[in-house]
């Protein structure tokens, strides 16, 4: 009778912790995805993606960031660690590092190597760059590193940033069509891991072409297939469907897949056999698989917001999600996963195609940015003091401002009046200033909340809203604008009421609500602030 007992105390137990906490949390992100596509594509998306996501879920409908610059490796850092760049330290893609005097990638580590059938660059990273602690951290210290946590992209930092400093595995794709890792995770990939990439399942997406996925009629919410502010998968060829996607393989490799939506596709398989692998969601200690879906971005920056292979990738991302909600539903349980979607960043609108309604702005290229800058130095000073400007930051020459004997304050004077001169510049920020920021300039508390004084430049840049430091079709993002910042947030799944919210919320507040939810502790560089209603007792 004692043993009786003693197992249904137990019995009890397992079953009260396995409320206290799912079994399996999804994170998924988009890559470059704006909040207003949910609305635009409405109508053409099914009822068992993002309308049930929606429908059944919690939806956050003015969802931002809240710093520049809106990057996807800021962006994802920032939603799993609910701190902002100033904070985390990936205040870019890439950037200059005036420390080193060196360019940096975000996830760059000399110190490990490639896992798997990757170039030897492609695995050379982990997330050593990434200054605090993940959601995916603290889930991991507070099971006691049993409960497992697994980042999946297409990109690399998408993979490898969100999945934390604790995680099990990161694999992302590599231009030889497998996914690939680090020795920072492991010496040799899983065995399901290699068995997948020998199946060459990329291949069976580029055999089949590239079409629309519904009827051209579909797609009246776009632009012509042929337009002139989209660029093109194939520079030999117009930018229309369809497209011969074994053609451009012959030319382009197993990388073409990312521009396409297959990107998506190849992703969400690889996310289905992490679960059943890696046996994910099996036991009551919580794990956490993080998902990137990168080929939105790919899709974006080559067509634009307005094209209709951009509409089709969002038809068939709408399909592969239902898809792999019926999986979670029959693998894990309805009841026993908890998800989110959001995304890294938002986009802009193609400046041309503005312009062309009657919009004045436009786009202006890097390049003719920095020409400019070099040419004012040398009438000014003589001398060429522009050492970098990227990710809208300026960087000084400090060593030939120091032997010239320049007073550094006038040098940053004198750019930041030419700066303003310029036809797109809207505000210019001087380092000092960032850093006495007191939150009462709405522009500047953008920039000081992506600003790491031993990473960034000395002047920060700030263009008017519309233009783009960019080529003339597809589009870009990066700035504090809200088509830039605004993205979608759903919560969906275990102890997620339904509802929807429109007061403005910021993405580093993610992170944190998933830590009440999970009770465990926050992510170290998070200012704590939560979505409370989501916490609600009574829901």
């Amino acid at each position: 009778m004692k043993k009786i007992f003693l197992f249904c105390v137990f019995i009890l137990m397992s079953n009260l912790q396995a409320q206290q906490r799912p079994k399996l949390v999804v994170g998924i992100v988009v890559d470059q995805m704006k909040m207003e596509y949910l609305y635009r594509f409405s109508d053409d998306f099914s009822s068992n993606g993002f309308k049930r996501l929606m429908d059944k879920g919690y939806t956050f409908h003015n969802m931002h960031y809240n710093f520049v610059p809106t990057y996807t490796a800021p962006g994802h850092a920032s939603i799993f660690t609910g701190a902002t760049p100033s904070t985390h330290g990936i205040v870019g893609n890439d950037w200059f590092n005036k420390a080193t005097g060196k360019d940096l990638y975000c996830t760059d580590d000399a110190s490990v190597k490639t896992v798997g059938d990757g170039l030897e660059n492609e695995g050379a990273m982990s997330p050593k760059n990434l200054l605090s602690t993940t959601i995916t951290d603290e889930l991991r210290m507070a099971t006691n590193f049993e409960g497992k946590v697994i980042g999946l992209s297409i990109k690399d930092r998408g993979a490898i940033l969100p999945a934390g400093h604790f995680a099990n595995w990161a694999f992302w794709y590599s231009k030889t069509g497998a996914f690939i890792s680090s020795t920072f995770y492991g010496l040799a990939l899983p065995d399901w891991v290699t068995e997948f990439n020998e199946e060459k399942r990329y291949m069976n997406y580029i055999n089949r072409g590239w079409d629309l996925f519904k009827p051209v009629a579909t797609y009246n919410e776009s632009l012509a297939d042929d337009n002139p502010y989209e660029g093109k998968l194939d520079k030999t060829k117009r930018p229309v469907f369809p497209y011969d996607l074994k053609e451009i393989y012959k030319e382009k490799g197993a990388d073409i897949l990312r521009s396409t939506p297959f990107g998506n596709d190849i992703l969400a398989d690889l996310a289905m056999k992490a679960i059943e692998n890696e046996s994910l969601g099996k036991d009551d200690i919580t794990d956490f698989l993080t998902v990137s879906f990168s080929s939105t971005d790919y899709v974006g920056h080559t067509f634009g917001p307005r094209s209709m292979e951009l509409q089709d990738t969002y038809l068939r991302l709408d399909e592969t999600i239902a898809q792999f909600l019926t999986y979670l539903d029959k693998t894990v349980g309805k009841d026993n996963y908890l998800l989110f979607l959001t995304a890294d960043h938002a986009g802009a609108e193609n400046p041309n195609y503005l312009k062309d309604n009657k919009y004045n702005v436009k786009n202006i290229p890097s390049k003719d940015i920095v020409a400019a800058l070099k040419k004012f130095s040398n009438e000014s000073f003589g001398a060429d003091l522009v050492l970098d400007y990227s990710n809208f930051n300026l960087f000084f020459n400090t060593e030939i401002i120091k032997n010239k004997g320049l007073d550094m304050n006038v040098v940053k004077q004198s750019f930041k009046t030419f700066l303003m001169t310029q036809e797109q510049v809207k505000r210019v920020y001087t380092e000092e200033e960032i850093l006495a920021s007191s939150g009462d300039d709405y522009f500047l508390s953008f920039i000081s909340k992506g600003y790491d004084p031993r990473q960034n430049g000395e002047i920060v840049v700030l263009d008017k809203a519309g233009y783009m430091q960019y080529q003339a079709t597809g589009t870009t993002h990066g700035t504090l604008n809200s088509y830039d910042t605004h993205v979608p947030l759903l919560f969906y799944g275990w102890k997620v009421p339904k509802g929807e919210l429109h007061a403005k919320k910021y993405i580093t507040q993610i992170a944190p609500t998933l830590s009440q939810m999970l009770k465990i502790p926050f992510p170290n560089g998070t200012e704590s602030e939560v979505l409370d209603t989501l916490l609600d007792d009574d829901k």
